[in-house]
């Protein structure tokens, strides 16, 4: 199966660790990140979508995502 995810997160090293933390576990980024401004709380917001491959494995609605 092939699971997707898209991380969101305030631009700042703890979203890049995520994103560093879900490669290390095997997902693969799956296009360029994404970068928005939020002007009511004045932060940037980053998005960077990731994919999986998982062998042997059925995907269904309940596959929690997170947990590969």
């Amino acid at each position: 199966m092939i699971l997707y995810r898209y991380l969101t997160g305030i631009d700042d090293d703890a979203f890049c660790h995520r994103v560093t933390a879900a490669l290390n576990k095997g997902w693969q980024l799956a296009g360029p990140a994404t970068l928005t401004y939020d002007a009511e709380k004045k932060r940037a917001i980053c998005g960077q979508p990731i994919l999986k491959e998982v062998e042997g494995e059925t995907y269904t609605p309940d596959t929690k995502l997170g947990a590969y």
